[in-house]
Order: C-alpha cells, then sequence, then structure tokens
C-alpha cells in the first residue's frame, strides 16, 4: 500500500516552502491590490505609429500635470497601461491631450476603468466576508453530515486549515506573481479564490466521507492505517476527475487564451492543483496529527507500519 499518511511531514514542509516566500513579499511590500480594491484610474492607450514611448516619459507627463502615484506598462499589443489614483474625466481628458500633443501622433483610448476609494474599500471588506461566510458554512456542513461519528468537529476544523491552506497558495502566487510579472490582484483575482474555495471543500468531503465509511467497516484497523486507506481509495477518483475535467482546459487558456485571461486561468490552474493536493496530503493527515496529538512530541510523527 502507498504510504501517503506516513510521509505526511514532508508534504506539510513542501506547502511552507511555497506560502513562506509570498508571506515575507506580503508582509514587506503588501499585496500587488489594483484599482478595483485601492480605488484608482486606469487607463490603456494605443498610439497610431504603433510603437509607444517609454513609460518613464509617460510617468513624466503624468507628474507634469499633478498626478504623482503613477505605474505605467507595455503590453505585447503594444498599448500602454497607466495606473493613478483616482482622476476624474476632466483630468484623464487632459492626459490624452497632452500625450497627443508630446508625442505628436493621435491617440486611441483602449480602456478606462475608474474606482473611487469608496467603493475600493467595500469590495475589500465583501471579499474578506466571502472568504469568512465559506470557512463557516463548510465547518457547519462538515459537523451536519458527520454528526454520527466521534469527533465530527475535527473534520470540520481540517476541511477549514486545508481551505486556508489553498488560500495561502493562491496570495502567495499573487504576491510572487506581483514581483515577477507585475500581476495585480483584481476582481477576477478575487472570483478564482472563491473558485477555488469551493472546489477545495468538494474534494476534502469526498476523501473524509470514505474515511466515515471505512470506520465502521475496519473498526480494529489503527486510525493511522485507516486514513491512509482511505486515501488511497479516493486517490485515482481525486486525481482523475480534476485533470481530466478541470486541469488540461484551464492548462490551454494559459497557452492560448491571451494576456488578457493568462493571469486568471494561471491562478485558477494552480488553486485547483493546490485543492486537489491537499484534499489527499493535508487535510486527511491533519486529522492523523490531531488523533495522536503529536503536537505533545514537538510534532514528531509516531512509527508508521500500514499493512501491505
Amino acid at each position: 500500500m502507498i504510504n501517503i499518511v506516513g510521509k505526511r511531514y514532508f508534504y506539510f514542509a513542501f506547502s511552507l516552502l511555497i506560502i513562506i516566500p509570498g508571506l515575507i513579499i506580503i508582509l514587506l511590500d503588501g499585496l500587488p491590490l489594483s484599482i478595483d480594491f485601492t480605488g484608482g484610474t486606469l487607463l490603456e492607450v494605443s498610439f497610431e505609429s504603433g510603437t509607444p514611448p517609454e513609460p518613464a516619459e509617460i510617468v513624466a507627463l503624468y507628474k507634469g500635470l499633478g498626478v504623482d502615484d503613477i505605474l505605467v506598462q507595455t503590453t505585447n499589443r503594444g498599448s500602454i497601461v497607466a495606473r493613478s489614483s483616482f482622476l476624474s474625466d476632466e483630468t484623464r481628458g487632459q492626459v490624452v491631450s497632452q500625450m497627443e500633443e508630446q508625442f505628436s501622433q493621435p491617440v486611441t483610448v483602449l480602456r478606462y476603468d475608474s474606482v473611487g476609494p469608496t467603493i475600493g474599500q467595500e469590495v475589500t471588506s465583501r471579499a474578506a466576508l466571502a472568504v469568512g461566510v465559506a470557512a463557516l458554512a463548510v465547518l457547519i456542513y462538515i459537523v451536519f453530515a458527520f454528526r454520527g461519528i466521534q469527533n465530527a468537529v475535527r473534520y470540520g476544523v481540517c476541511g477549514i486549515i486545508a481551505m486556508l491552506h489553498d488560500v495561502l497558495i493562491v496570495i502567495s502566487l499573487a504576491a510572487i506573481g506581483g514581483v515577477l510579472w507585475n500581476w495585480q490582484v483584481d476582481a477576477l483575482f478575487l472570483t478564482a479564490l472563491l473558485t477555488v474555495i469551493g472546489f477545495s471543500v468538494q474534494d476534502k468531503i469526498v476523501v473524509f466521507d470514505r474515511i466515515r465509511e471505512n470506520s465502521t467497516i475496519f473498526r480494529r484497523l489503527r486510525f493511522e492505517s485507516l486514513v491512509n486507506h482511505s486515501i488511497v481509495q479516493t486517490l485515482q477518483r481525486s486525481i482523475n476527475t480534476q485533470l481530466m475535467t478541470v486541469e488540461f482546459m484551464l492548462l490551454a487558456l494559459v497557452l492560448f487564451g491571451g494576456v488578457t485571461l493568462r493571469e486568471f486561468s494561471l491562478i485558477l490552474l494552480v488553486g485547483l492543483l493546490s485543492g486537489t493536493y491537499s484534499s489527499i496530503f493535508i487535510a486527511a493527515p491533519i486529522l492523523v496529527v490531531w488523533e495522536n496529538r503529536e503536537w505533545k512530541n514537538w510534532f514528531k510523527p509516531r512509527a508508521s507500519k500500514l499493512p501491505a
């Protein structure tokens, strides 16, 4: 039999190696929030010549109009994307006019999004509320569904811990992407995060349900062996369901979906992969840690001798 539970601390360490760098970046620089959360203005323009000016020139133009907090990027479509604090329609018109005058060519506005600071704060608070409500709903559902077995609350708490693991993986990826590729956390990121939570919970309930079924069949089996046996029974189903129905489709979107969807698709791809991983290697092994009360021995696992 594959000894998954016996190597649980290797899986915990692997997750920490992914999560900790992202958390360090967040502590030092914060999450790269978009105007959806912070409030502000996004302006994307293209130039008739097809060759955009240097970002430094656009920054200088904005600062000349009194806008100091400005971030400028070029896209592979030959356009310029400028993110700044909230601009009125009048100021935006001055920016475009100044570009046409300074660079002596017509400018086309491809995108203009403007969000006030109050709306940005409201989006942030509702995003946090959505994650909190999802965690509470998971706990209530699992405790109710597993009410017939001993320590049903443990299953709910372990499900939430594994769900938070997936959330941290996604947030860590966004923080690292912000440093390496100038990603920003926007409304699409929130959509991907909530989708990951939904898929993550579904997979974990399947594994927990198999543990519940086996606990009535293999009553004399050690809990660690019981959990490992249950994971192995659901292993093929968990991997095949995710790979065949979701991951390949998302991979195609990452490779061929274009720039607009690439960041969203990649975050969703990694998040759903993390959901499958945590269902097998995080959620159920945490149950074993809790059952054995391994924190009393500085989290040193007991010797694992699983039946063949």
